[in-house]
């Protein structure tokens, strides 16, 4: 059969090619509404909840949570937190060579800082500077996965903590339209803390402070706004400055297990403990509430006594392990930094 003449050959293909864009486009379109519409039932009723309380615009926030995909990652890690560990293997990893070289370097770098800071909010400048170590060895690791993936995988898809996580996720999309924060692109850790000192997104919004006077508070970048903010954040809880944190402590026969379900929260006065057969091994006031607490080292249980202060760091992470080895590591830090004072 003959070819039909170039001019009729272009037209037709160009018609034919035309054809094909727009099917593309219009498959394309109804491939997105498909997938807008096929959200599951509680990621639509939280949206409704946002659009109803804070005046999202819906659509957005369905294409946003399109693009959002559950990691098991996620889930793995939040169900064998580290913390969970025996203390004498958590020590050794989180109280080790790195953090107290880095910390006497980071303490130095930003000492006028850290100085002001607990000026004004009354805690010691070494508990600040431990906690952004155990956090985050003082800002090189702030966490590699999406914010808004690991808040929506535990919203949504981790039932024991979905209550938690889901009042997260909407702090955090208010944050992000507060701070002007890409929410799809911003990375944290798996439980969906932020910055240097991985703050939740609700402890951000409440007690992230602007600590370098620039207008924003800023703790991805801002070494000045995450020394103010944890410090901050130890007051807001109830940080009592000038006090002791932790003691150790020897156990008689008595009802120690009694003490220890009774949680960390001090609650028995030091010299009702000493009548109970718990024997402070430093000195602390007879008058003082305190509670037992103990950890695995590798010859045995060791014991504590936990005051108001040590229960304080457990506000910023409920692991005893975890405010055992900031107080640890900031010994470490002030006997290298301030010998003596």
């Amino acid at each position: 059969m003959d070819s039909p003449p170039a001019d009729k050959f272009f037209v037709t293909c160009f018609s034919c090619g035309m054809w094909f864009v727009l099917a593309a486009a219009f498959f394309a379109c109804a491939t997105s509404v498909m997938a807008q519409r096929a959200l599951p039932a509680e990621i639509e009723a939280f949206i409704d909840e946002m659009v109803q309380k804070h005046q999202f615009e819906r659509e957005r926030l369905r294409r946003m949570f399109s693009q959002v995909r559950a990691r098991p990652a996620i889930i793995r890690a939040i169900s064998a937190p580290i913390t969970a560990r025996p203390w004498y293997e958590f020590r050794d990893r989180y109280v080790d060579d790195a953090r107290i070289t880095g910390g006497v370097r980071f303490w130095e770098q930003n000492a006028a800082v850290l100085a002001r800071a607990s000026a004004e909010f009354g805690v010691p400048e070494e508990i600040i500077v431990a906690t952004l170590g155990i956090e985050t060895l003082y800002g090189r690791n702030t966490g590699s996965f999406t914010v808004l993936e690991a808040l929506a995988t535990l919203a949504f898809h981790h039932p024991p903590r979905a209550e938690l996580f889901r009042s997260e996720l909407e702090e955090y999309l208010l944050l992000g339209r507060e701070a002007r924060i890409d929410v799809l692109s911003a990375k944290g850790s798996y439980a969906g803390a932020i910055g240097i000192p991985q703050f939740l997104p609700s402890s951000y919004r409440r007690f992230a402070v602007d600590f370098n006077g620039d207008g924003k508070r800023d703790l991805w970048r801002s070494t000045s706004d995450t020394i103010g903010s944890v410090a901050n954040y130890y007051r807001s809880f109830g940080w009592r400055a000038g006090e002791p944190i932790a003691v150790r402590a020897t156990v008689e026969e008595t009802d120690v297990e009694t003490l220890i379900a009774a949680g960390i929260k001090p609650h028995v006065k030091v010299a009702e403990l000493r009548q109970r057969g718990v024997m402070p091994l430093a000195p602390v006031a007879e008058d003082a509430e305190a509670a037992l607490f103990t950890v695995e080292a590798e010859q045995g249980a060791q014991y504590w006594l936990a005051l108001n202060n040590f229960y304080v760091i457990t506000r910023y992470n409920r692991s005893v392990n975890y405010a055992l080895a900031v107080y640890e590591l900031a010994r470490e830090l002030r006997a290298l930094v301030k010998p003596g004072r």
